[in-house]
């Protein structure tokens, strides 16, 4: 029994009386409020519904008493009367405890939401840190392997040597993709990320990024369809870098999840104000409640032990930045980036569809830029009539 809680049931009755004798239950109200507000942590806490269950006790207990004190006649009498008084406390109670778990809850949240904000906001510092560490002894490391390479090419280096600096290099150049990205994805979590806009044609960015994908294409034996779609040659404004960058991690997340053999193809349309790039395989597949997180950083479907270490070998592993980094440079291009896959199967190999939305953006988006490029067109001299599928 909680103190001073004897003095409240006390204060419980005397109002039940009067509201028995003035036939109404709102007399009870008070009482039922004070002993919401003075719930405790643990009663919000637990599942059961400790306000509604004590004015059961109650009734139970008054009808007890009922039954013990008055002949039957009375006691029907009175909890004839007593019922809709214990009926309008119930409802109450039920609605006082159910406002204040519900402040509660919504507290509790707050808290939840603040603590998420506040991790989120740590991971971002420690990745800004930590590649902006790295980078100092990675610098250091090339350039005493590019010093050392030079002193054995003057020694007539063995073939052994030559490959452990060709590993260095490797493994430096890979190292230093992956601080690159952390830096990207600092910048885009802090919405630092700026652009630079200049003329661009996404047709010719999928062919530079067709030839730079040509060598692992060919060591997989994966085939890319490329298509020469409707508004991929006319001029837009964007950053021409980014853009590339953009279509190059969504190009690499289908070259890794397609098995050797595998197609992949590149199509797009154009829609009123934008252009759609559409990046489809033939590989495994995603299922339907990773579709959303997959965009989110450092998220990777499967698990992570039985994936390869190479950044293009089917299912090879990485940090999971690319995707990220993706959409938070089509967001800052104001336009949008989503997938569709049926599912995931690694026997049927259903595929999944990358859709990249990009605003046609054909004026200069300022006055310096308007006079740069006042000569150009909006579209391309060089156009070409829409073809099928090019195959790489």
């Amino acid at each position: 029994m909680r103190e001073g809680l004897r003095n409240q049931l006390d204060q419980f009755f005397n109002l039940l009386e009067e509201a028995v004798e003035t036939g109404d239950p709102a007399w009870l109200d008070s009482v039922i409020e004070i002993w919401a507000t003075s719930l405790t942590q643990t009663d919000l806490e637990g599942g059961t519904s400790n306000l509604t269950r004590l004015m059961g006790e109650l009734m139970v207990h008054t009808h007890e008493v009922c039954r013990e004190t008055l002949d039957e006649a009375q006691g029907q009498t009175l909890m004839g009367a007593l019922l809709p008084c214990f009926s309008h406390a119930f409802e109450k109670a039920a609605q006082a405890e159910n406002q204040v778990k519900m402040a509660f809850l919504s507290n509790e949240l707050a808290d939840v939401r603040q603590s998420l904000e506040k991790l989120d906001r740590s991971k971002s510092d420690f990745i800004s840190v930590a590649a902006h560490e790295l980078r100092t002894p990675l610098t250091l490391i090339e350039g005493y392997a590019a010093m050392l390479e030079e002193s054995l090419e003057q020694e007539a280096a063995k073939g052994t040597e030559a490959q452990l600096i060709r590993g260095i290099h490797h493994g430096t150049r890979r190292l230093h993709s992956i601080i690159d990205d952390m830096i990207d994805v600092s910048l885009i979590d802090n919405n630092m990320l700026t652009l630079n806009h200049q003329p661009v044609w996404v047709n010719r960015l999928l062919a530079v990024l067709s030839e730079e994908v040509r060598s692992t294409l060919s060591d997989r034996n994966l085939s890319l369809n490329l298509a020469d779609f409707e508004g991929s040659n006319e001029m837009i404004f964007g950053d021409p870098e980014r853009l590339l960058q953009l279509l190059r991690n969504v190009l690499t997340n289908a070259i890794k999840f397609t098995p050797d053999g595998g197609q992949i193809w590149i199509d797009g349309r154009k829609l009123p104000g934008f252009l759609e790039i559409t990046i489809h395989d033939s590989g495994i597949g995603i299922d339907q409640e990773d579709q959303s997180t997959i965009f989110d950083k450092f998220s990777r479907l499967g698990d992570p032990s039985l994936h390869s270490s190479g950044k293009t070998k089917f299912k090879g592993g990485g940090p999971g930045l690319g995707l990220h980094i993706a959409k938070g440079i089509v967001e800052a291009h104001n336009g949008a980036i989503w997938v569709d896959s049926p599912g995931y199967d690694e026997k049927k190999f259903p595929g999944s569809t990358f859709h990249i939305l990009l605003p046609i953006q054909q004026e200069p988006p300022d006055e310096k830029m308007a006079r740069i490029f006042s000569s150009l067109h909006t579209t391309s001299s060089s156009e070409r009539k829409t073809q099928p599928y090019e195959t790489f």
